[in-house]
Formats: C-alpha cells, structure tokens, sequence
C-alpha cells in the first residue's frame, strides 16, 4: 500500500507543474488579447453588435479582434446594410497592421469597395486609402521610388474623382510630399554628379525636376545647382537668369550667398570678354586704316 500510495504521490507532484503551466499559459492568452464573443447569427441586431464591438476593438488599437468581428458581417450578412462600411473598416485594421502582407490585402479591400460600390457615398475615403497604403510604403529618396510613384498615381486619380471630397486638402498635402519625394530622388542624383564635376548629366536630372515638378518645395536648391554647372559649361546666358530667379522666389534661402558671388563672378568674367574682344576689333580696325 506505501509503494502505490507513494507513486500516486509522485505522479501527482509531476502533474502539478505541467497544470500550472498550463494555466498559466492561458492567463497569458487572457492577458495579450481577448478573443471576439461569438454572437449567434440570428440574434436581432447582431450585425450592428458586431459592428460596434469592432469599432471599439479598433480604437483601443486591438486592430485584429477588430477585423474578426468585421469578418463576420461580411461572411455571415450578405443582406447587412453595414456590408459596404464593413469592407472600409477591415482594409483600415490591414492598413494600421502595417506588414508588406497587410498593406497588400488591403489594397485589395479598398479596390474591391470600389468595384463594388462606385457611388457610395464613401467612396471617396476608398480611394484617399488607396494613396495612403501606398503613401504609408514610400522609401527614403535615394532608394526605389515604385511606391511613391503608385501614391501619386493613386491621389491624383482622387483630385480627379473627387474634387469636393472634405478630404481633399489632406489629399492635396499627400500629394505634394510624394512628388517632392520623386523630384528629391531627381535632386540627389543630379547634386551628386555636380559634385563629381560632371555638369552634363546634373543638367540632365536638374532640368527634369523642373519640367516634370515645376513646384517642387526645393527648388532653390535645384535653381542654385543647374546654374552653377550651366555656368562651367559655358552656358552663361542660361545660368545668370537662372540665379536671378532663384534670388527671387527664395531672398531667404541658404544658397543665396553663394548666388550672389558666382553671378557677380560671371558678370565680370563677361566684363572682361567683352571688353578684350572690343579692344581686339579696335586693334583689327587700326592695322587695316593703316594699310
């Protein structure tokens, strides 16, 4: 009897820890997030319950219960007029996941509330999320410039769609950083080679800025670059108006100095050429009187 007592004793005690564990792993699971409350399907009203419960998820920043409970309206009511809201609702806990995974699944959220539902009356914000998701993915300046170039696709096509939309200033300002972000990628290429010296291909990338993005936010930079390697490959008469512009739209810029000193350097080199040229035309007309 000692020997079974004293086994039972033991397999208990080995059971003890392996029970705690247990609970508390599942104190644990309790702890990092509350799973959704199944609500049956023919509850009155349990779409709208859902709906809510969601919405609540969601601003507590709980973005996956959020999408279980958006999930079941549109897989459990197809006749729920929270259907449309509901697609919007689960593309943004995909956006605010923030994954290359999730940026893509809700890209496709937001386009398929669109195929879906053209005209609603949030359409709008379907389309300003489309740029955002992308807006949200842009790369620093010298890096890929694929996403950037797909949020200005993608807020442009807005401002067209959408001109009286109550989020177009939020577009409109979108959109600015992304194209300064493309005529940044431009700038830095084009400083780089004017610091190397190989003023052709600077003009070629500074000039591009200005012809595709004529309102870059950086555009004394680019101004005071262009004419400064239009200046040393002997094109004065395209880099002087090119200072002066830059001495007028930007008095406070920082490359104001230096714009003073090269175009003050480059009217006194013209100076000079002028007047040797005048004073060999004078020599010229001397030796043929004197024939």
């Amino acid at each position: 009897m000692a020997v079974r007592s004293n086994g039972t004793g033991r397999k208990r005690r080995r059971l003890r820890p392996r029970l705690a564990a247990l609970l508390a792993g599942a104190l644990l699971a309790g702890a990092c997030g509350e799973e959704p409350v199944e609500i049956p399907l023919a509850t009155v009203g349990a779409d709208n319950l859902l709906f809510d419960r969601g919405n609540t998820a969601l601003q507590e920043g709980d973005w996956r219960t959020a999408r279980e409970y958006f999930l079941q309206i549109r897989d459990n009511y197809p006749q729920s007029a929270l259907r449309a809201e509901t697609r919007l609702a689960i593309g943004d806990t995909l956006e605010v996941e923030g994954t290359i995974e999730s940026y893509i699944s809700a890209l496709s959220e937001y386009r398929d509330f669109l195929a879906l539902y053209p005209t609603h009356p949030r359409a709008d914000y379907a389309q300003y999320k489309l740029g955002m998701v992308y807006y949200n993915q842009m790369r620093r300046p010298e890096r890929d410039q694929t996403e950037t170039r797909n949020a200005v696709t993608e807020l442009e096509l807005f401002l067209q769609r959408y001109p009286g939309s109550r989020l177009i200033n939020d577009v409109r300002e979108k959109l600015r950083e992304a194209l300064d972000r493309l005529s940044e990628n431009n700038y830095v290429v084009g400083k780089y080679y004017h610091d190397r010296k190989w003023y052709p291909g600077a003009i070629d990338r500074l000039e591009t800025i200005l012809d595709e993005d004529p309102g870059y936010t950086a555009r004394d930079a680019v101004y005071y670059h262009l004419a400064d390697s239009l200046s040393r490959t002997a094109r004065i008469e395209e880099a002087l108006p090119m200072f002066e512009q830059l001495l007028e739209e930007f008095p406070e810029s920082e490359f104001i100095e230096d714009a003073t000193e090269r175009m003050a350097e480059l009217r006194q080199g013209a100076a000079q050429r002028e007047a040797a040229a005048s004073s060999a035309e004078n020599v010229t007309e001397n030796q043929t009187a004197n024939r």
